[in-house]
């Protein structure tokens, strides 16, 4: 039994920021912003928009590429570090939007690596038996989250979800390997400390900016550009597979320069990579399940196809995956 995407789909605010916008907010430049990291311009959420409405608008999308009515769905899972509230899960809420009155729901926070790690446990559970039909989607609204004086993190970030449905097969579809990992130690690299149970959002945390995403970039880099090639390498050869035998390279999209470093690594052409962060910036764990939905109606991938998924994120976590294209 294997685990299909049939159907897929995806979702940005109407509100675009540019570079040329951010010139005007903090000290940068359009010239300095793309030349670090490829992005041109980024999407922020309207006032009063979360991250469960931008699960529903791409979900949405995916259930009637795949034929499959809410009522079907055996189980929604949300991947998200933005969730809605902290109490119930974002998934909970996806639920109540689309009337999905038969799933069960729940979210998971493995940063920009969440969308493929739930993927493998979404997969896995379908090869199990017990559940058919599931919503998964990748959301995230990372733009309360930044501080906009910090130009070495707002500049990076924006909002956007993405969602795929998948179904039970009999056919070689879907993950048919992976690999998920994190590296110890690691988590101040790339937090928000301030807001929850270890450091409380106390009025002294506020006043050091401690509730914004903090990042140091180039230590990120290098833990990134390893993990995702060793990972990748690593899932490829259990099925038998080189980087020639892939049709289309996925990565996270956090930064240009890491998935040129990558594909060169790889020893693949950027012809075979597949980059959309110029115009959506890195929407964390929306960044895989947005490229894929892009990736499908730009006609990138046809059935059978080998797909390299790979990505890292906070934790430091890491994750690799292959899929083979192809509905049930």
């Amino acid at each position: 039994m294997n685990a299909a995407i049939t159907g897929w789909g995806r979702y940005a605010p109407d509100r675009v920021l540019t570079n040329q916008e951010l010139e005007q907010i903090v000290d940068t430049n359009d010239e300095w912003i793309q030349s670090r990291t490829g992005i041109q311009r980024r999407h922020i959420v309207a006032e009063g928009q979360a991250t469960s409405d931008m699960s529903a608008r791409a979900a949405r999308i995916a259930l009637d590429k795949a034929g499959v009515k809410p009522e079907e769905l055996d189980l929604i899972v949300v991947a998200t570090t933005s969730p809605d509230l902290l109490l119930p899960s974002t998934a909970a809420l996806v639920q109540t939007k689309l009337g999905a009155i038969n799933a069960g729901v729940m979210d998971m926070n493995a940063a920009c690596c969440g969308f493929l790690y739930a993927l493998s446990a979404v997969t896995a559970m379908i090869r199990g038996g017990g559940v058919g039909k599931v919503l998964l989607c990748g959301a995230e609204t990372i733009s309360p989250f930044l501080n906009w004086q910090d130009r070495n993190t707002c500049v990076i970030f924006g909002d956007a979800a993405g969602a795929v449905i998948l179904e039970a097969t009999e056919q070689e579809r879907g993950l048919q390997s992976y690999k998920l990992g994190a590296i110890p130690d690691t988590a101040e690299l790339l937090w928000i400390k301030a807001g929850a149970t270890l450091y409380p959002a106390t009025h002294e945390r506020l006043d050091q900016s401690e509730q914004y995403i903090q990042m140091n970039g180039s230590e990120v880099f290098k833990h990134a550009v390893r993990s995702m090639v060793d990972s990748s390498l690593h899932v490829l050869n259990q099925v038998g597979k080189t980087p020639a035998d892939v049709q289309l390279v996925v990565p996270h999209q956090a930064n240009l320069r890491i998935i040129e470093a990558v594909a060169k690594r790889l020893n693949v052409s950027m012809d075979q990579v597949f980059v959309n962060i110029q115009e959506y910036g890195n929407t964390s764990a929306a960044t895989l399940p947005v490229a894929i939905a892009e990736a499908a109606d730009a006609g990138r991938m046809q059935p059978g196809d080998t797909i390299l998924l790979t990505a890292f994120g906070g934790g430091l976590t890491w994750a690799s995956g292959v899929l083979v294209w192809g509905g049930k």
